[in-house]
């Protein structure tokens, strides 16, 4: 399948948006094909600031509008405690507000940037993404990472060389509670 094909038997999604490479660039293929495509950011402390500049400067080059939720993930105990499975627990929070959203704006589909290079073996909350229906765009069509910065480079996306990025929580060790001020000092390079 071609992201051409996707988004023509797909023509509404809304996008579970971040500002980096490859939701940047599913937004933007998604808008190319003539889809409708409503990037939704979920805003949380596990996110540097510069993550949702990022995402508006983005949407803004290729004319599409960010709709912002703000989350308090650290008033769910189960994730503030940071246990083992915090990604999944985090992932599942995240993609069903995303999710509820969607559906109260008439989408049905809820997607995200998830490429063919990453391996569900690493990454606990793509089983939060399965549990959900949420549809990963570029892994169904065998986008790698490095085909997405071509083609992001070819579109003259800002986002092309943008680094990878993990959520600040993954560098606090498992089971260290998270706190807001904890989570300030590991964006300043502050390791706990």
């Amino acid at each position: 399948m071609t992201l051409e094909r996707f988004f023509k038997e797909n023509p509404a999604a809304a996008l579970g948006f971040s500002g980096g490479v490859d939701s940047s660039y599913l937004l933007y293929a998604g808008l190319h094909y003539g889809a409708k495509v409503r990037a939704l950011f979920v805003n949380s402390v596990f996110q540097p600031k510069s993550e949702l500049a990022d995402a508006y400067r983005l949407a803004e080059q290729v004319g599409a509008e960010v709709s912002v939720i703000e989350v308090d993930i650290l008033n769910d105990a189960s994730i503030a405690s940071n246990p083992p499975e915090r990604c999944y627990i985090c992932k599942t929070m995240i993609f069903k507000i995303i999710r509820e959203q969607a559906l109260a704006d008439g989408i049905p589909l809820v997607i995200d940037g998830t490429n063919a290079t990453d391996n569900a073996g690493n990454r606990p909350g793509m089983r939060a993404l399965a549990e959900l229906g949420v549809r990963s765009p570029l892994r169904e069509c065998g986008i790698t990472k490095d085909e997405v910065r071509r083609l992001s480079k070819e579109a003259g996306l800002l986002t092309w060389d943008k680094p990878s990025y993990s959520c600040l929580a993954t560098r606090v060790p498992f089971g260290q509670t998270l706190t807001e001020k904890l989570l300030q000092s590991v964006e300043k390079g502050k390791m706990p």
